[in-house]
C-alpha cells in the first residue's frame, strides 16, 4: 500500500488494513462500527492493474494486491466529489452550528478545494424543528446514511430512511412524518451525534458550537461485548 508492505486478515477491507498502518484515506459515508455502503465515493483507490477506482470501504483485501491511495489522479476525483456534494445543498460554513467541527468542511480543507467544478443546484427543503431536543435540515444533508445506520444498527429502532431519488432524495422518519410524530424514534440522539454535517443538530446551540461524539458507535458496541 502506497509502496509500503502491509498486512491484515483475509476478511479486511483496504480502509480497515490502512487505519491499521496509520494510512489515511479520506472518507465520509464510513464510521467504525456501522456497515460499509461506500456511497460518498471519497474513499475510492487505484488498484494496479485494475483501470478502474474501487472504494477502499467495502473491498476486500487479496494477497499480492498493490494500492495506491493518494496520487493526482485521485485528488482530482475527491475534489470533484466534493464540489458535487457542495453543488447540491447549501453549505454556508459561517453560520452553521457544525463549522469548525464538520467532517466536509475539514475534507474540503484538507484537499484545498478552492471553488466548486460544477454550478450550485439551489435545491430548498424545509427544516424540520418539531422535535423538542433536535432540528433536521436537510439543505445540509449530504445522504451518507449514517443516521439511518445507527437509528437500524445500533439503537433498532428504524425511524429513519431515504425517500425520493437523486436531487429530490431526503431523510424521513418512519412514512415522512414530522420528527415529533415519528413513532418509531426513541430520541436516542445517536443520528445527531453520528451525522458528519450540521444537518442535524441539537436545539439551542449557534455556530460553531455543535462538537459531534462519533465515539458513541464504538463505545456502545465495546460495553456490549463487555458485558
Amino acid at each position: 500500500m502506497d509502496d509500503i508492505d502491509v498486512t491484515g486478515r483475509s476478511d479486511s477491507t483496504i480502509l480497515e488494513v490502512a487505519n491499521d498502518h496509520g494510512i489515511k484515506i479520506p472518507t465520509l459515508c464510513y464510521l467504525e462500527g456501522l456497515s460499509s455502503v461506500g456511497s460518498c465515493r471519497m474513499c475510492l483507490v487505484e488498484i494496479k492493474g485494475n483501470k478502474n477506482l474501487i472504494p477502499a470501504c467495502t473491498s476486500k483485501i487479496k494477497e499480492g494486491m498493490e494500492v495506491i491511495t493518494n496520487s493526482e489522479k485521485l485528488k482530482t476525483h475527491r475534489k470533484m466529489v466534493l464540489s458535487m456534494i457542495f453543488a447540491e445543498r447549501t453549505h454556508t460554513c459561517s453560520v452553521c452550528v457544525s463549522n469548525g467541527h464538520c467532517e466536509l468542511q475539514n475534507q474540503a480543507i484538507e484537499l484545498e478545494l478552492e471553488h466548486s467544478f460544477v454550478p450550485h443546484i439551489h435545491k430548498h427543503f424545509e427544516v424540520d424543528a418539531s422535535h423538542k431536543d433536535y432540528i433536521y435540515d436537510p439543505n445540509r444533508c449530504i445522504l451518507c446514511s449514517r443516521c439511518v445506520r445507527v437509528c437500524d444498527e445500533i439503537e433498532g429502532a428504524h425511524a429513519l430512511d431515504i425517500a425520493g431519488r437523486g436531487i429530490d432524495a431526503k431523510i424521513i422518519h418512519d412514512m415522512d412524518e414530522p420528527w415529533a410524530l415519528s413513532q418509531s424514534c426513541t430520541s436516542c440522539g445517536k443520528c445527531v451525534q453520528v451525522c458528519p454535517t450540521g444537518s442535524l443538530f441539537e436545539k439551542g446551540l449557534s455556530a460553531t458550537e455543535m462538537i459531534k461524539k462519533k465515539s458513541i458507535v464504538t463505545n456502545l458496541i465495546q460495553a456490549r461485548k463487555n458485558k
